[in-house]
């Protein structure tokens, strides 16, 4: 489907690139899928692959640049020294399914391995155009016709058009063993349609095939797909010795070593050098007149000068630049007159209509804010002032997370987990994970829930599968992200209120807790060895084998059990509403340090900015309460954009307040010498304080007017804390002047600034 030449990139290092034919470019999906999919194939790293170094479309014809083999095809080197002998087999044999096996952990199945695909050079056998085509899209994009896979080499299942798995590259592995051993292919007939009957239905020519080869090949020929062994077992099988390698012995290791200096001699700087001012456009039209596959065996060469002479390499996918410092916020404060005990602030910057309906809460990264975008995928967004750095349309809006704060990881539509520079976009690592959702992260790695429910380990150090492992069928498609990692210990709920625990190095069940939620979603935190869990309790566990540390039961006023919402953790304490009001406990024993009398809903994480408490009460007043870290006491309030859908998250002194909607609001909290009036209530007459721990609930009373007002207690507060005014707050009354806020309430994010 392509030309490929010879060519080398701004550092010297000599590639292989592949150009898509022109009649086939002018094909704008596949032109697109040939690219993104190359990208996605750089996530196999393996000594036995043709590593993909780069991709894209250049003056609209798209390329795909490899690592340059110097050596034959196997078809080559059979047709040219005959047979490989008993050992050659062997050692050919153990070499390519080890590099199935990289292959397939990557989350890929080859589809089209045959002689032509396999390079023989003085380092081993090298598998080329690996991964560019998914079982699910149906088509072969190393092949340009109608046939999706190769007569004689492609298993009975892809012939037969049914979704193919790393099985079918086994039996393609089995028909190019007997290939190497006899010459001759495995399966033959007067035609096409002979051949493909005889992969479906007849039997391997066996002809010249040494009886000892038979037990190690004619496994990987079953018709059934679950027959086949799989890589490990081909290598065990092999028996594999130094010996074995034909490629360095022999003729055809004299061939090697003649391409390899032959290369030497026409990549040598006084040959290679083009003038400083060529183009890449005088460079295509030069191959478009006639190249050669040099990688191939050809002679003539034609040359693609990946950037301009003095130009730097290709990143390396792996070297994330240093952490840009997170620009902080001045912290409010009352006695500097910032703002007014109980009274609102005011934005820091508004964003309408830029969040997704079903993007997560807001992602704050260093100088950025990642969240949904509303147009798709997901965007960032500058933390200073609110301006758009980057989007990745191709992601999906609601999974995203922080990867110590150096990337951001995302996933797309086809489950490729893909990573990204948080302030510039620059994308970096890829894996093919067919993920679902995402789940935690640590230093080692990115955990994930694949589209078939189990559950995946994904390496950072070198964007590889590490383990994939199974869900037991009580919690099959029922896992809620996000969890928590930590001790070894990856922690999940579920959506049934259930807990548990796996081990980061293999993905087996160390231990679980059943029904520690009956209402609320629980969102489980990881500090120290410690997973603190919210739900009908407020419990703390030690992560490696799950037993009780401490636990905490609550109540409202009326001895009424509520539960706990989600928690956080910062200096030592831990924070969580208990139904409707929040607590800060200590985190050693669970004792309480103080209880807030303003209100805060038990479905959102009450988190620790500053030296503010911050909670989202949407059933009662419809608005962000903030109390003082030290003692519970309010500090100001916040209006919320929407009744429902709001998502809160901190850091750097800010707030970053969303919408459930198609828009997106940050809101920070500005140095504010006028801030706005709450009706009902007189400026600077303070409001809020710190209770012992017991919760209360019931219906909103109504004010001595008759108008509805806001919902506290029927016995005073201890302690006088009301300083004699009023402790209901009315909502105006019609016709009474509106509260203005910069934008529609319906689609936006804020961002604030902390106290």
């Amino acid at each position: 489907m392509g030309k490929v030449y010879l060519g080398r990139d701004g550092s010297g290092l000599v590639v292989a690139v592949k150009v898509l034919r022109p009649e086939l470019a002018h094909d704008p999906g596949l032109a697109q899928r040939f690219v993104r999919e190359a990208i996605a194939a750089q996530a196999v790293r393996s000594p036995g692959v043709a590593n993909v170094l780069a991709a894209q479309t250049e003056i609209g014809r798209p390329w795909i640049a490899t690592e340059f083999l110097t050596g034959p095809t196997l078809e080559e080197a059979v047709e040219r020294h005959g047979p490989f002998d008993g050992n050659g087999v062997r050692a050919l044999a153990a070499s390519i399914a080890r590099t199935l096996g990289d292959i397939h952990a990557a989350g890929f199945v080859h589809r089209d391995l045959k002689p032509q695909n396999i390079i023989l050079t003085g380092r081993g056998p090298r598998v080329i155009d690996f991964g560019i085509a998914r079982p699910e899209h149906g088509l072969t994009l190393t092949t340009t016709g109608q046939i999706p896979v190769t007569p004689g080499y492609g298993a009975p299942e892809q012939v037969l058009g049914r979704r193919v798995t790393p099985a079918a590259d086994v039996f393609s592995l089995g028909a190019v063993l007997v290939y190497a051993a006899t010459g001759r292919r495995a399966f033959e007939g007067a035609h096409l349609a002979a051949v493909q009957y005889e992969v479906v239905h007849g039997e391997p020519r066996w002809d010249g095939l040494a009886p000892e080869l038979h037990a190690l090949i004619a496994p990987c020929l079953a018709k059934d797909a679950a027959a086949r062994p799989d890589p490990r077992g081909i290598v065990a099988a092999s028996g594999a010795s130094g010996s074995g390698r034909v490629w360095r012995r022999g003729p055809l290791a004299q061939e090697i070593k003649e391409r390899e200096a032959r290369t030497r001699r026409l990549t040598a700087p006084d040959a290679t050098d083009a003038p400083a001012l060529t183009t890449r456009r005088r460079v295509l039209t030069g191959f478009a007149a006639g190249g050669a596959l040099l990688a191939a065996g050809g002679g003539t060469t034609g040359w693609w000068l990946l950037g301009q002479r003095g130009s730097r390499p290709k990143p390396d996918p792996f070297a994330v630049p240093p952490a840009v410092k997170t620009p902080q916020a001045r912290l409010l404060l009352a006695d500097d007159g910032d703002f007014i005990i109980g009274e609102s602030v005011k934005a820091l910057w508004t964003l309408p209509l830029v969040a997704h309906q079903d993007s997560a809460a807001p992602l704050p990264v260093r100088d950025v804010v990642v969240l949904g975008a509303a147009r798709g995928g997901i965007a960032a967004y500058n933390v200073v002032d609110g301006g758009l750095r980057w989007e990745a349309r191709d992601m999906l809006p609601g999974h995203y997370l922080s990867l110590d704060d150096r990337l951001v990881a995302a996933i797309d539509a086809e489950g490729t987990l893909r990573t990204f520079v948080p302030s510039t976009g620059e994308a970096k690592w890829t894996v093919r994970a067919d993920a679902a959702a995402l789940l935690a992260a640590d230093r080692d790695a990115v955990y994930v829930v694949t589209k078939d429910g189990r559950l995946r380990s994904v390496r950072r150090s070198d964007a590889t599968i590490g383990w994939t492992a199974p869900v037991a069928d009580t919690y099959r498609g029922k896992l809620t992200p996000p969890g928590a990692v930590g001790g070894g210990r990856l922690v999940l709920p579920t959506s049934e209120g259930h807990v548990l625990a796996v081990s980061t190095s293999d993905g087996r069940l160390a231990w679980e807790r059943r029904w520690q939620a009956i209402e609320v979603g629980i969102r489980p935190v990881v500090q120290d060895g410690v997973v603190y869990l919210n739900g009908r309790t407020l419990t703390a566990r030690r992560v490696a084998d799950g037993r009780e540390i401490w636990s905490r039961s609550a109540t409202d006023i009326y001895k009424k059990p509520v539960e706990w919402g989600p928690a956080s953790i910062h200096t030592g304490s831990v924070y969580a509403a208990a139904g409707d009001r929040p607590e800060r406990s200590r985190a050693g024993d669970g004792h309480t340090v103080w209880t807030s009398w303003e209100p805060g809903d038990n479905t959102a994480p009450v988190l620790v900015q500053g030296n503010g408490v911050w909670m989202i009460d949407e059933k009662l007043n419809g608005e962000v309460n903030t109390v003082n870290v030290e003692t519970g006491q309010q500090a100001w309030t916040f209006p919320l954009p929407a009744k429902e859908g709001n998502t809160l998250a901190v850091d750097g002194n800010r707030a970053f307040l969303r919408k459930r909607s198609l828009a997106l609001r940050a809101a920070g909290l500005l140095r504010s010498t006028s801030p706005e009036p709450v009706p009902g209530r007189t400026r600077g007459s303070g409001r809020g304080g710190a209770a012992p721990a017991t919760h209360h609930s019931g219906t909103n009373p109504t004010c001595t007017n008759g108008r509805p007002c806001r919902r506290e207690t029927n016995t005073p507060r201890p302690g006088g804390i009301g300083r004699g005014r009023t402790l209901a707050r009315s909502s105006p009354s019609v016709g009474s002047p509106a509260r203005t806020t910069p934008c529609a309430p319906s689609s936006l994010m804020r961002c604030m600034n902390a106290s």
